[in-house]
């Protein structure tokens, strides 16, 4: 009866984690989508108050470094 319960245990487990990596895939499937979404309108809206990197430009290049 052990080895039931603990094969039983075993396929209850193997579920639940193929159904956790089957919505983590989807959840980055999606923000992935998002996220390019994004970046194509930030490239096609051609913000300045923005670096390549996503890091505010905050109008250094009139400073002078000292």
């Amino acid at each position: 009866m052990a080895d039931e319960n603990d094969k039983s245990e075993r396929q209850d487990s193997k579920q639940a984690r193929a159904s956790r990596d089957d919505r983590l895939k989807s959840a980055l499937r999606e923000n992935l989508k998002r996220r390019k979404v994004q970046a194509r309108e930030r490239a096609a809206s051609g913000d300045p108050s923005q670096n390549e990197d996503g890091s505010l430009d905050e109008g250094t290049a009139d400073k002078t470094g000292g």
